[in-house]
């Protein structure tokens, strides 16, 4: 693994619960509002995330807004499979305003660690591959798809489904994930692993994905893919 994943990653162990904290700044340019978000966890030093807003009327609820209305526009719609065209826009909307608060270096933030329900991919086949077309979709019925991000490298994907309603079955993949910069990351993940009733075998070669963190909070994370696909990612309960 290479030495830069390491560097960013390996001092963290697990989900954090990062404490908002709006810093309005009374410099002479009023439109400059900036907020922080403060890492704790007992056992290592506080990590100060910074963010700039440029809407000086923002109020410090107002990302909260934004999370809440994201997710009542992802849930239940089959992954963002049931949106219309219309209704895609408006959540990439609701993306752009909310990236406007994420931190200004998501990969060194605790809060990636943990366990994510893929709530929303503007494109189907994004996440799943085949299993998610619309020829897959009408066999296998998609039941779960979890991402676990684990302290210090670790990504583990796994889509979970019932095929032809009435034969379970679950694929997943590990992966090493690397930091690219300070919101772009890459995971380099082996081969899948599918398995179907009893049966169980590896089939395929290694796959590479590259997503932007284009916000990340308590509740939800945002990606972003390198051929442009929207994610939402729900933290597990």
């Amino acid at each position: 693994m290479a030495s830069s994943s390491l560097a960013l990653l390996s001092s963290f162990r697990g989900p954090e619960l990062c404490k908002k904290k709006s810093l309005i700044s009374h410099s002479k340019h009023p439109s400059d509002v900036s907020f922080s978000f403060l890492c704790r966890k007992s056992r290592i030093p506080p990590i100060l995330c910074s963010v700039s807003v440029s809407d000086p009327q923002v109020l410090t609820g107002r990302p909260d807004d934004l999370v809440a209305s994201i997710l009542s526009k992802v849930t239940e719609t089959d992954r963002g499979v049931l949106l219309t065209k219309e209704q895609q826009e408006e959540v990439t909307r609701v993306a752009q305003e909310l990236q406007k608060y994420c931190v200004a270096e998501p990969v060194r933030c605790p809060l990636i660690f943990g366990e994510w329900d893929v709530v929303y991919c503007s494109n189907p086949t994004s996440p799943g591959g085949g299993y998610r077309s619309a020829f897959g979709r009408l066999v296998f019925r998609t039941k779960e798809m979890i991402q676990a991000v684990e302290a210090p490298d670790t990504v583990k994907n796994k889509v979970s489904f019932s095929a032809l309603g009435f034969l379970d079955g679950e694929v997943s993949l590990k992966g090493r994930l690397k930091a690219l910069d300070d919101s772009w990351i890459q995971v380099i993940f082996e081969a899948p692993q599918l398995k179907v009733g009893s049966l169980e075998f590896q089939y395929g070669g290694e796959s590479e994905v590259k997503l932007k963190i284009t916000y990340i909070d308590e509740k939800i994370r945002l990606g972003k893919g390198s051929r442009g696909s929207l994610f939402v990612f729900q933290r597990r309960k």
